[in-house]
């Protein structure tokens, strides 16, 4: 199950004394309705900070020995002492949860988790499928690459196994991408047949995404046919009494085995869908699960905007049109879509949707046995969804209230901004804008920038290239849209907060002035005494007094997480931008001078050092070297 998102600041690690002043949690009351089922539960505290994720093979009991009156350690009773909000999410299976909770830890970092929090995430695999030669490797972290993640998975020893076996028997390359890009000869991998060495154009690349096809069968699940190309060879093998080689296809098939390892196994192996809708008034969630081979290939939640209050077919009707005839349910291979409410266009909906993606779907709402089960999963986890989506924008609405009493405002602000600067030593320097609105983090409207043709290190002509570039597209979009609102996020902020104090506030100040930008509130955030956490001030455009916020104000945290969230957008950029440099070769950044050249140049000199040693005339000896265009790379090599 996908965790419910929560804003959760940096907290330390510390056990502080529970606070005095809050609602007392009903932990009876709350006790009464928890399900008896294996899940993830989430504890809050006032500020709805994320306190201590942990799993239960029954939520129930786990949850209910908190609320022991005797045997409590300190720091439970502490947590407990603290505890103003708790959430859960239902899993199929002890296994699941635990995969869950560890994502949540890692997502969040909650104060009151020890056992989980180490350097190591459970595993997945990465493909690059967006190259001409993909590479399928594994991987641990945050996907910021493009491409496509696989996983996670329990055992990183059984991923490993089957990578290995993946690129021993489909010789898919290894190699990161500015090693292949670089590369004259075969390496190593192509010696010792791991590798068919596309570096080298050794393959072509038809036949080299083919390969690519064949793994991706198995990495997307459909790893029937795959078993049995193996099998068969194993049998071939044992027929020509080479014993040897049917152990080696027999071990391979167990490895293939124990990384499909099923978190829920059905003896159905079609490919099925399953939607179910949950509604409540106005609101609905919908929640998607992809059933591949009777394998849970995981769910998405969706919360369709509603006209008025729907009933489930209803919502579920306008939603599957949507998703599967025009969203990413388009893609989706499925046989078949079962629904939580029958739809009154059901033959209709089912006809359309086949012709369509191309091929026969069958769509039901009457299942029993195992679809039944996963049908009343899914509805059970729209539900706690959508319940605590509402929660949160409860919360949410409690925040922004504060602020607008904090800072005198005639009407509510119901839409934020912040920037921020990242760099290292002037080096990649990159500016975040995150957006918040009434429903939270709105990162469909987040933007980065990539700052050039500046002083490196110079954070106020950072800010100013950043705000001129923001706002002077945002102006003209919404003059051209001849209304403040629209729905494509053209959207002027009722407040813009910069990361910093005077210095950068009168950056966006006179950004603003000359844009003739006058109905943005204009406030920096400034580091405290000693740039210490939680003792920061708001500076104001408009001749206020500097302020200081108690730090138990619901606006302070709303202004903080406003905050920490530009601040951690615009290192991520920075970080990926920085990386993409220094993998990048300065050969590739000269026009005129592309792949195959690359490799004529490296193969003749050795390497770029030899390149970079060359001259002029040296450089136009090489095949597909011009005089012009060894001039040029001499030029950029040699500044």
């Amino acid at each position: 199950m996908p965790p419910v998102e929560q804003p959760a600041k940096p907290v330390s690690d510390a056990y502080p004394e529970a606070p005095d002043t809050h609602t007392v949690f009903d932990s009876v009351e709350f006790l009464k309705h928890v399900s008896m089922r294996a899940g993830v539960y989430r504890m809050f505290d006032v500020q709805q900070n994320l306190l201590y994720v942990g799993k239960a093979k029954n939520l129930k009991n786990r949850l209910s020995s908190y609320f022991r009156k005797t045997g409590l350690s300190i720091k439970t009773q502490a947590l407990v002492g603290k505890i103003q909000q708790i959430e859960v999410t239902l899993t199929h299976t002890e296994s699941e949860a635990l995969l869950l909770e560890s994502n949540l830890i890692k997502e969040h970092q909650p104060a009151y988790n020890i056992l989980l929090r180490d350097d190591k995430s459970y595993p997945g695999i990465y493909v690059s499928d967006q190259d001409a030669y993909p590479q399928i490797v594994l991987h641990r972290g945050a996907k910021r690459k493009k491409g496509r993640y696989l996983g996670p998975f329990p055992s990183a020893g059984a991923v490993r196994d089957s990578l290995q076996f993946i690129h021993k028997l489909f010789k898919i390359r290894q190699c990161d991408d500015s090693y292949f890009r670089n590369r004259s000869r075969p390496c190593l991998q192509y010696q010792i047949k791991r590798c068919t060495a596309p570096c080298v154009g050794y393959i072509s690349e038809k036949h080299y995404q083919s390969d690519i096809g064949h793994a991706l069968l198995f990495l997307e699940g459909k790893s029937t046919r795959l078993i049995e190309d193996l099998v068969a060879q194993m049998e071939a093998a044992s027929e020509a009494l080479d014993f040897e080689k049917a152990a080696l296809h027999r071990d391979q098939i167990r490895m293939l085995q124990k990384v499909v390892e099923k978190q829920y196994i059905s003896g159905d192996e079609k490919d099925v869908d399953i939607v179910a809708c949950y509604s409540n008034g106005p609101q609905a969630c919908v929640q998607v699960f992809f059933i591949r081979e009777g394998r849970n290939l995981g769910n998405r939640s969706y919360y369709p905007k509603l006209p008025e209050a729907l009933s489930e077919s209803q919502v579920l009707s306008g939603f599957v049109s949507q998703y599967y005839l025009q969203q990413q349910g388009a893609q989706q291979q499925t046989g078949e879509i079962i629904l939580s409410h029958p739809l009154d266009d059901m033959q209709t909906m089912q006809e359309t949707i086949g012709e369509h993606i191309g091929h026969k779907v069958r769509l039901t709402s009457q299942v029993r046995s195992d679809r039944a089960r996963w049908v009343k999963m899914a509805l059970t986890n729209a539900e706690t969804a959508l319940k605590a989506r509402m929660n949160s924008r409860a919360g949410t609405l409690k925040r922004f209230e504060g602020l607008q009493q904090v800072l005198q405002l005639d009407e509510m602000p119901t839409r934020l901004e912040c920037f921020d600067i990242s760099h290292t030593m002037g080096e990649a320097t990159v500016a975040s804008c995150v957006v918040f609105t009434l429903e939270g983090a709105f990162k469909q409207d987040y933007r980065r920038f990539n700052i050039e043709g500046i002083e490196p290190g110079d954070d106020y002509a950072a800010m100013r290239q950043a705000i001129q570039r923001r706002y002077s597209r945002l102006k003209k979009s919404t003059q051209q849209s001849a209304h403040k609102d629209d729905e494509n996020g053209n959207k002027m902020p009722d407040i813009l907060f910069i990361d910093g104090g005077k210095g950068q506030l009168r950056q966006a100040v006179e950004v603003m002035d000359q844009l003739q930008i006058e109905e943005v509130l204009l406030i920096g955030v400034a580091k405290g005494e000693g740039r210490r956490a939680g003792l920061e001030k708001l500076v104001f455009s408009d001749g206020r007094k500097d302020l200081y916020l108690p730090q138990d104000s619901v606006a302070f945290h709303l202004i903080l997480n406003v905050r920490d969230e530009a601040h951690r957008f615009a290192i991520s950029g920075h970080r990926a931008r920085r990386e993409k440099a220094r993998r990048t070769s300065p050969l590739e950044a000269i026009a005129g001078l592309g792949p195959k050249r690359r490799q004529n140049l490296i193969k003749h000199f050795g390497g770029l050092q030899g390149i970079k040693q060359a001259g002029v005339e040296d450089l136009a000896k090489v095949p597909g070297i011009s005089r012009n265009l060894a001039q040029i790379i001499y030029d950029v090599l040699r500044p």
